[in-house]
Formats: C-alpha cells, sequence, structure tokens
C-alpha cells in the first residue's frame, strides 16, 4: 500500500498550504492592521481575511463540475499554480485593495484543494485505510499552521515586523506541491475509469496497489459508474459449484443461482436463504425502517451498522470474507493463477476482438467487453465450460490463504464482487435470464468458531460443510447490454464504458440515495462550520489576547502580540498528537464513533470558557482556563469534527455524480465558513466572549443529536458499496413512509 500512502501524503500538501495561510493572515492582520489604520474598521479586517473565504466559494461553485471533466491531477495543478501567484502578489501588495486581489487568488487555490484533495485521497485509497489516508489533509494543516506560527513569531520579535514577507513566503512550499502535483500524482483511476481509459486506470491501481493482479478493484470500478438503480438486499448460503447442500433451510434446486467473479476460474453456487439474517441486515420480511431501535434515528444508520457489528466468535465484520476457509477459498501452489486477465485484452475463444497488443489504443476498441465471456450454449444447471472461459471451474480461487492479500474477488473491506446469472420461465415457455451485481459480505454465525461451518436453526451442516452464509447487495450492472445476452454468454456481459459514459444528469441528484447523502453532507458541513472552529482559528491570536493572555508571559518581555503568537503556535503544535490519535482510530473505531465522543468534549471545553468569561476571577487564573479550555477544544476537534466531515463527503457520493455533490458541499461549507469568520469580530464586540462560545457550545450539542440520528458509520466499505446502501437504504425508507 505504499504507493497510496505516498500519493495521499503528496497530495495533502495542498491543506499544508491552506493551514499555513489561515495561520499567517491570523498573525499577519495585528500588523495589517496598524499600517491600513483598521482598527477602527473591524468590516475592513474582517473582508482581508474573508477574502480568501469568498475566493474559495466562487471556485468551489464550478470546481466540482470542471474536475469530473478535466479530472482531479490537472486541478490540483491549478490549485498550486494560484497558491504560487497569490503568494508573490501579497509579497508586493502596495496598497489594500491589491491585498484583496492576492487574497482572493489565494482562496482560489484553497478552495480547489480543500475541495478536491478529500476526493482524489478517497478515490485512491484501499478502504482499509482510507480513513487513515483521509485525516492527513487535517494533519498536514496544522503542520502548516505550526510552521507559519513560528516564523510569524520570530517576525514579530523584530523591530519592523513585515507582514507583506509573512504573507509572501506562501510561494516557496507551494512550488513544492507544484512539483510533486505535475511530476508525482497520478489521475484517479476512479476517474480514467469513467472516462474509459482502462490501460491508465489498470496501471495506476497497480501503481497504488503495488501488485499486478488488480482484477477485482477494477472490476468495482466499472461497477461504480451507475447512479442509484434497484438495490436489493439478499442472502445466499454459497459453497462450490460441484457440491450440493443437504440444508432444508435453503431454497430448491430450481432457485439455485450461479455466480461469477472478474476472473477466469472464479464461480461457485448460491441459494437464497429462506430464514432471517442473523446481523438483520437482510429486510426479507419487512422494511429496514422498523428496525430501528429508535423511531427517530435514521434506518439507514441501523443498515450501516449492521455491517460492523460485532458478532460473538467470529470477530469484526471488517475480516475479510471467508476467512481461514481452508481448500476451498485458498489457491494451492500446483494452481496457476490467471494473472493475464485485462478488461481489454483476454483472448477470447470464438471471438474476435482485438487486444492491446494489436496495436492502437486500446481505448478506442469500444467492441471490447470488459468482462471475458464465451459463446457457449445454457444448460440447466449452468455447468462451467472445460477451459478458455471466465467460468472454467478451478476449486479454491476464491480468495488467497493470506487475508492480507486480497484476491481477485476481493474489493477491500471484506467485500466481495461477484455477478449472478438466473432464468425464469417466460411466458411462452421459454426461459430468460439475466445478469446481476452482487456484493458479497460474509455472515457471522454465533458457535461457529472457524467462521466456515453453517449452523443454522432447524438444520445440522456436516463437518466438512464448505458452505457460509453471506449478505450481498444485489443490483442491475452499470453497463449491462441486452443485446449481449442474445450470444449467451457465460459471464457478465459489460460493454466499454467509452461507449456508454455521459456527462452529469441533473435528475441524479435526486435519486434517492444521492439526495439522502447530500441531506447528510450538507447538514454536518453546516454543524461543523458554525460549531465555530474556523473563526475561532482566524483569531486565536486576539482571542488570547482579549482573555488576558498575556499576563502568562509578561515576565518574558514579550509583548501582547508576540505572547498571543506564541501561545497559538503552541496550541497547533499540541493539536498534531490529537489528529495522529485520530488517525489511528479512523479505520478503527470509525468516523460516527468519533465523532459521538469527541463533541461532548467540545461542549464542556465550550462551557467552561463561557463560565470563565461570566464569573470573576483574578487575571492569570482567567488567562489560564481560557488558554486550556481553547487547547481542549483545538485538540478534540482535530479528532473528530475537523476531518471527518470532508472524509464522509468524499465516501458516500456515487462516481459519476461525486464531482458535483462534493462541490454542493464545499459551497456549503465555504459560505458557513464567510458567514462565521466575518461576523466574529462583530460578535465579539457585542455579544464577548462567554456570548459567542455559548452560541457555539449550542450548535455543538445539536451537532452531536444530528450525527447520532442521522451519519451512518461507512469504516472499511468500498466507496460504490457505501453509496448502494445509501440507494437501498433511501429507497426502502420511502416505500415504508408511502406504506
Amino acid at each position: 500500500m505504499s504507493g497510496a500512502v505516498l500519493v495521499a501524503v503528496a497530495a495533502a500538501i495542498g491543506n499544508l498550504l491552506q493551514g499555513w495561510d489561515n495561520a499567517t493572515i491570523a498573525g499577519a492582520v495585528l500588523y495589517i492592521k496598524k499600517e491600513f489604520k483598521l482598527e477602527s474598521d473591524p468590516t475592513m479586517e474582517g473582508l482581508i481575511v474573508a477574502m480568501s473565504l469568498i475566493g474559495a466559494t466562487c471556485i468551489t461553485t464550478c470546481s466540482g463540475g470542471i474536475s469530473d471533466w478535466l479530472g482531479r491531477r490537472p486541478m490540483l495543478i491549478i490549485s498550486s499554480v494560484l497558491y504560487i501567484i497569490s503568494g508573490l502578489v501579497m509579497l508586493w501588495s502596495p496598497n489594500v485593495y491589491i491585498l484583496l486581489l492576492a487574497r482572493l487568488l489565494d482562496g482560489f487555490g484553497v478552495g480547489l484543494a480543500v475541495t478536491l484533495v478529500p476526493v482524489y485521497i478517497s478515490e485512491t485509497a484501499p478502504p482499509e485505510i482510507r480513513g487513515l489516508l483521509n485525516t492527513l489533509p487535517q494533519f498536514t494543516g496544522s503542520i502548516g499552521m505550526f510552521l507559519s506560527y513560528c516564523m510569524v513569531f520570530g517576525m514579530s520579535l523584530m523591530t519592523l515586523p513585515n507582514w507583506r514577507l509573512m504573507l509572501g513566503v506562501l510561494f516557496i512550499p507551494s512550488f513544492i506541491y507544484f512539483a510533486l502535483t505535475v511530476f508525482f500524482l497520478p489521475e484517479s483511476p476512479r476517474w480514467l475509469v469513467s472516462k474509459g481509459r482502462m490501460s491508465e486506470a489498470k496501471k495506476v491501481l497497480q501503481r497504488l496497489r503495488g501488485r499486478e493482479d488488480v482484477a477485482g478493484e477494477m472490476a468495482l470500478l466499472v461497477e461504480g459508474l451507475g447512479v442509484g438503480g434497484e438495490t436489493s438486499i439478499e442472502e445466499y448460503i454459497i459453497g462450490p459449484a460441484n457440491e450440493d447442500a443437504e440444508d432444508h433451510d435453503v431454497s430448491a434446486d430450481k432457485d439455485r443461482i450461479k455466480l461469477y467473479g472478474p476472473e477466469e476460474g472464479l464461480s461457485w453456487v448460491a441459494r437464497p436463504v429462506t430464514g432471517q439474517s442473523t446481523l438483520g441486515l437482510v429486510s426479507r420480511h419487512g422494511s429496514i425502517a422498523n428496525q430501528s431501535t429508535l423511531g427517530l434515528v435514521d434506518p439507514l444508520v441501523t443498515l450501516f451498522g449492521s455491517v460492523h457489528e460485532k458478532l460473538p466468535e467470529t470477530g469484526s465484520m471488517r475480516s475479510t470474507l471467508f476467512p481461514h476457509f481452508g481448500s476451498m477459498f485458498s489457491v494451492g501452489g500446483n494452481q496457476a493463477r490467471n494473472e493475464e486477465w485485462d478488461e481489454e485484452s483476454v483472448v477470447r475463444e470464438g471471438e474476435d476482438y482485438q487486444s492491446d497488443g494489436a496495436g492502437g489504443d486500446s481505448d478506442d476498441n469500444l467492441q471490447s467487453p470488459l468482462i471475458s465471456r464465451q459463446t457457449t450454449s445454457m444448460e440447466k444447471d449452468m455447468v462451467p465450460t472445460a477451459h478458455g472461459s471466465l467460468t472454467s471451474m478451478r476449486q479454491g480461487s476464491l480468495m488467497q490463504a493470506n487475508a492480507g492479500e486480497p484476491g481477485s474477488m476481493g474489493i477491500g473491506g471484506g467485500w466481495q464482487l461477484a455477478w449472478k446469472w438466473s432464468e425464469k420461465e417466460g411466458q411462452d415457455g421459454k426461459k430468460e435470464g439475466g445478469f446481476k451485481r452482487i456484493y458479497l459480505h460474509q455472515e457471522g454465525f454465533p458457535g461457529s468458531r472457524r467462521g466456515s461451518l453453517v449452523s443454522l436453526p432447524g438444520a445440522d451442516a456436516p463437518a466438512e460443510s464448505e458452505y457460509v452464509q453471506a449478505a450481498a447487495l444485489v443490483s442491475q450492472p452499470a453497463l449491462y447490454s441486452k443485446e449481449l445476452l442474445k450470444q449467451h454468454p457465460v459471464g457478465p456481459a459489460m460493454v466499454h464504458p467509452a461507449e456508454t459514459a455521459k456527462g452529469l444528469s441533473w435528475s441524479d441528484l435526486f435519486e434517492p440515495g444521492v439526495k439522502h447523502a447530500l441531506i447528510v453532507g450538507v447538514g454536518i458541513q453546516i454543524l461543523q462550520q458554525f460549531s465555530g472552529i474556523n473563526g475561532v482559528l482566524y483569531y486565536t491570536p486576539q482571542i488570547l489576547e482579549q482573555a488576558g493572555v498575556g499576563v502568562l508571559l509578561s515576565n518574558l518581555g514579550l509583548s501582547s502580540s508576540s505572547t498571543s503568537l506564541l501561545i497559538s503556535g503552541i496550541t497547533t503544535l499540541l493539536m498534531l498528537p490529537s489528529i495522529a490519535v485520530a488517525m489511528r482510530l479512523m479505520d478503527i473505531a470509525g468516523r460516527r464513533s468519533l465523532l459521538l465522543t469527541t463533541i461532548p468534549v467540545l461542549i464542556i471545553s465550550l462551557l467552561i470558557l463561557v463560565i470563565g468569561s461570566v464569573v470573576k476571577m483574578g487575571n492569570v487564573v482567567h488567562a489560564a482556563i481560557s488558554t486550556v479550555s481553547v487547547v481542549l477544544y483545538f485538540c478534540f476537534f482535530v479528532m473528530g469534527f475537523g476531518p471527518i466531515p470532508n472524509i464522509l463527503c468524499a465516501e458516500i457520493f456515487p462516481t459519476r455524480v461525486r464531482g458535483i455533490c462534493i462541490a454542493i458541499c464545499a459551497l456549503t461549507f465555504w459560505i458557513c465558513d464567510i458567514i462565521v469568520t466575518y461576523s466574529l469580530p462583530v460578535l465579539l464586540k457585542s455579544v464577548g466572549l462567554a456570548g459567542v462560545f455559548g452560541m457555539y457550545a449550542v450548535v455543538c450539542v445539536i451537532s452531536w443529536v444530528f450525527v447520532f440520528l442521522k451519519v451512518p458509520e461507512t469504516k472499511g466499505m468500498p466507496l460504490e458499496v457505501i453509496t448502494e446502501f445509501f440507494s437501498v437504504g433511501a429507497r426502502q425508507v420511502a416505500a415504508a413512509k408511502n406504506n
């Protein structure tokens, strides 16, 4: 995974520049006010600080659509160029109006970086460490703030501090970021697949994952091109294709389904379960809306939670599908794996398709299907052909023995991707069939120590049974072609993305799953900003100055301005280990758990600030309480409410609408940021420090309630599976309301 980690670190430099800029303007504004005589003009002071936010808001309105058109990488390159230009203009700034222009250009760079870096990291990171890598922007942003505060503090000790130099130094790290985006960062593989550039996407994935076999994930990215669809949750008993189950709790033979994987030899038999799901994940006998323990909790939260639920004897549901499964799911030493599978270059028996080596750009070969298929006749029990096709039977090809090395079926987080063929008799007596895409996730069973024995109520499975029960999200393949069915394919009949690729349709935003995700994304962005973090960050030196923090260090001979800058730098330094803890826990405890745990600490620290401001205390005591409370607020904010909204927003939208949906959420973020930042100087004068923090505390209480009721847990789940859950959950909730 080192490739994905290095790419994420390089991309997160854009957020380091944002943190650098935030801290620099917080310190420089103390000296800008004096030069331009703005002490009596808080409006202009607020405008200088908020101008970058206005620029970020303007650029965000179109960044999503442009990134879907040009790609993620070109937009990050443009962001680095804007950082460089703004730094040079701020270094010049002969008057306040040129300074405002420079801050506007800086905002353009900030807006692109903050909006697209989380999207880029989410689209390149493996599910198991996606939360950790997507916390990197928060970590690098805090590093940027600390380095900037150190620089500004050092300059504040000079006889004539130069605020132009403070702001203009930004162009130096911006050059480094520019070099990284141009020469090191690859394009997002999901974006490449959405444009039909399959060969490039495969090479990028191989680089990011550090292995040649990326068949399953390539197929996953193709399936992620769909938006919504009629997704259902089903439950199967799954076993080898050449064995028959004796269990009485599975359906009759006529309902037996053949499953196919994305590589040659991946096939097995699944039969629908007639009993109740162990996890309560499947809603065969009722709507998931009725599964919520509290009527107010969004059923979607319950649905996501059931996947992560820890069961007795079976461990966390983040474990890989079918762990320790012996001969069936391990690859023996004498079994040659098919490493030659490629979406565009498989040599197919009986078919006359060109391979990549035949010359020309394979991306233009629109006749080349994504998944190997063969024109053999259907048999009643769907017995696979002997060799040369997708469904050539080979025992033990589903999963490698080592859990850390996903096989061709593995798409991360314990999920597996397959397709099923099912058929039924039509009205004219002819058999009609079709392919469905399924995302599989094993269900645990209390009392089953190996995870491979199925102990269903009322039935005793044989001791050597290799059947397991798995929950499945079942829906139409994204690039499914009914015309290919006329050729009687034995495998997923799919077409090249370039043949069906289309731009954003605004109606996609009203698809139930997307609409539901937008409510979660926009809601959490609004609450994050009105919890006050950016207003506090921008004005930390002034807030601490007003709190009398200069008393703490007055005996060192420091001015109040230098003291507040020093305390701000120490505060950001203390934030770094807190973010490191969040990075460690993001994929273990999960996003939802971190939010529910850290927000109460924010509330307590804000209430202490209010009490400290209202109750009369000595100057030293008051300053100490204010400083400790602000430090606690910052540290716990960056553990949860800081990084998680951006992480969630980058995870919960389908690939085809991710750009525009992220832009909507980011636009919400910046508008609220402008309101908070611009209004803070006025609020400090009107209601005082106690009133400001009191309002923030109320918002934090509302935020905790919103997270508890509406925000699902997305840790360890592939992006495409998350969007499927939103789709099926939103549709079933709507159906329950209609009924």
